[in-house]
């Protein structure tokens, strides 16, 4: 039996039909109104994708045949005439686990090649720091991917009621890995109340989340617009001041010589030789002797002014908080 799929709406910008053979499986028989997974005849699940349930290629609806060359020129041509249509500049490429790998790294040469710039691109792969760094390595680093890992890190340092180990905060992240193909981020439209991966990580944990993400130089730090501008259905406030202050801070000092002081299980910090300081905790607060050079005499973070003594200064933290010092004017 021959299945066609139409999508009439789509014609406008191509001739393409796509048939049976274009696709690998589907979630529904409208012969027997039944639903269920249905692989058609012939036809094979890709290996080259997530192996969660032994095999991920399929996750819902219609499964798309990327082993097919038909699809795979449709795919391309629709990736350039969108490309140059809306003049973008990045691509943000969703559920990359479930897509054939190879497909990926050849379609983003293309669009690169043909653009002839770099097409920044980050790839959403829900997945461990194994999965992720043998993704980057398998596909030769085409594609940056967002910090799943990282954001678990923050979501378990905020869930733990203090007894997170601070020191773990960037052990087994893809910023620690591959700093240069990882994207950072706090929260997005996945994890928020709701949706299915609903990891949320707790308000009151949310200045020393960025912190972490926007006050170190390593990885492409993503702010989450519901952050931002807050989410009012859920009584999510926004952080607009505190995250415009940080990226203040990011452009004026982030940069030069750092000093890690990633070695308390409750309360760390780090310093750049340029005039800041960050302090934070998850739990009770404390002090933390940190060098930031010899040529500063006093810190200030609104609340505490901390002399500087041959290049150290004992920064306080309070309790659940983050603190950020900079050079008193």
């Amino acid at each position: 039996m021959l299945t066609y799929f139409s999508f009439p709406s789509r014609n406008k910008y191509s001739d393409f039909i796509y048939n049976s053979k274009h696709f690998t499986s589907v979630d529904y028989d409208a012969s027997k109104h039944q639903h269920g997974l249905y692989l058609f005849k012939g036809k094979h699940f890709s290996e080259n994708v997530d192996d969660e349930y032994e095999n991920y290629d399929y996750l819902m609806g219609a499964d798309l045949d990327y082993n097919n060359p038909e699809v795979v020129k449709e795919a391309i041509q629709w990736g350039l005439w969108y490309k140059d249509i809306t003049r973008l500049d990045d691509f943000r490429c969703d559920a990359i686990k479930h897509i054939d790998s190879s497909f990926y790294e050849h379609w983003i040469t293309i669009m690169r090649n043909h653009s002839k710039k770099e097409l920044f691109t980050v790839g959403e792969y829900w997945g461990d720091i194994n999965h992720l760094c043998h993704y980057l390595e398998s596909t030769h680093f085409c594609m940056s991917l967002f910090d799943v890992p990282l954001h678990y890190h923050f979501y378990d340092a905020s869930h733990s009621n203090g007894y997170y180990d601070m020191q773990e905060i960037f052990n087994n992240t893809l910023v620690q890995r591959y700093d240069k193909y990882a994207v950072t981020f706090v929260d997005n439209h996945d994890t928020q109340p709701g949706q299915s991966l609903t990891s949320f990580i707790e308000d009151w944990f949310k200045p020393q989340a960025y912190a972490c993400i926007l006050l170190r130089e390593q990885g492409y730090p993503c702010i989450f617009y519901g952050d931002y501008y807050g989410i009012p259905h859920d009584y999510i406030n926004p952080k607009k001041d505190l995250l415009d202050y940080m990226l203040k801070l990011r452009k004026q000092y982030v940069e030069g010589i750092r000093h890690d002081y990633i070695d308390d299980p409750d309360v760390i910090g780090w310093t750049y030789e340029t005039g800041l300081a960050v302090i934070l905790t998850n739990s009770e607060g404390g002090t933390k002797r940190m060098f930031v050079g010899k040529k500063y005499k006093h810190m200030i973070d609104g609340k505490h002014t901390i002399d500087i003594i041959d290049g150290y200064g004992e920064f306080i933290c309070d309790e659940a908080s983050l603190n950020l010092y900079i050079v008193q004017k």
